[in-house]
């Protein structure tokens, strides 16, 4: 099992970033991403694949993060949010 120190530091990233090949989560302070073509785009929407629309949906930065939480919190998954009062809205409407 792996300790705390170790999971604070790698976990949601267990191999170098592969655009990058940057070994600390980079920050992608993107807002919009790039579709490959109409229907790559309607899938993401769908939820029928996943991958980035929006960086409120969806981040590379906020995944590596909720992953990281969840390991060290031993959850099988997480969710950030922009606030504290969206972390309170969501607790109490969900």
């Amino acid at each position: 099992k792996k300790r705390l120190s170790t999971l604070a530091l790698h976990a949601g990233q267990e191999a170098p970033d592969p655009a990058t090949g940057a070994r600390a989560v980079p920050i992608y302070q993107t807002t919009s991403y790039v579709f490959k073509n109409t229907e790559h785009a309607a899938n993401l929407f769908a939820l029928k694949e996943f991958g980035n629309i929006y960086t409120r949906i969806m981040n590379p930065t906020n995944d590596a993060f909720e992953k990281r939480i969840a390991a060290i919190e031993g959850g099988t998954g997480a969710l950030a949010v922009a606030s504290g009062q969206a972390a309170e809205t969501l607790a109490l409407l969900t």
